[in-house]
């Protein structure tokens, strides 16, 4: 990161999730600190990162259209001002490179005791770095980070083909609703329940 750089969250709460509390295997193992190479770093998203290649990123996802760089740095400082926008990112350092990212958005709820409701967005990771647990790696870091924050339930839609994936990081389905899944955060559960979707959370 460039010193006059700004990331859109604190990027050492990364540094504080614990991977032990995820079902997801990694073989080798690896997390958010520790990626298995020194030239692959997962950080929040900088504002620094229209340069990077971000935007043509998502477009691998979806649309995008023409976003100037003053659209992108208005749309940053309004995420980073609203303190509800956790957009992570992974970045190949050896070609200055975005090349997997995924966005967190928390909701303020009344129920749940004025609890806090998580949303995973936007995932997606360049398709010439299959191969390497990418794409479980970024989910899983932001599944954490949104366990830490203090959410009570994260929520994501998916297609049919990535139904097992998210099964195999958690995730369950709704019933009734599509491919609607989530996982919720439970501190009673003493490992990932896959019937009802809850998730081990250890007391800190």
């Amino acid at each position: 990161m460039k010193e006059d750089e700004q990331s859109l969250y604190d990027r050492n709460v990364l540094e504080k999730l614990d991977f032990c509390r995820s079902i997801a295997k990694f073989k080798p193992a690896i997390t958010a600190i520790n990626t298995g190479e020194t030239w692959i770093k997962v950080r929040p998203l900088q504002d620094g990162d229209y340069d990077r290649g971000f935007l043509k990123l998502l477009s691998q996802l979806t649309g995008v259209g023409q976003v100037s760089r003053s659209q992108f740095l208005n749309t940053f400082h309004k995420m980073k001002n609203s303190g509800d926008y956790y957009v992570t990112v992974i970045e190949d350092t050896h070609k200055n490179e975005i090349i997997g990212s995924a966005t967190l958005v928390i909701e303020h709820k009344f129920i749940h005791e004025c609890g806090l409701r998580a949303r995973l967005e936007d995932v997606v990771v360049n398709d010439t770095y299959r191969g390497k647990q990418l794409g479980k790696l970024i989910v899983v870091t932001v599944t954490l980070l949104a366990e830490h924050l203090g959410c009570y339930k994260m929520s994501l839609e998916c297609k049919d083909s990535l139904v097992k994936f998210y099964t195999s990081l958690g995730y369950v389905l709704e019933p009734g609703n599509g491919n609607s899944m989530h996982i919720r955060y439970n501190q009673s559960a003493p490992s990932v329940n896959k019937t009802n979707g809850s998730f081990p959370i250890q007391p800190s």
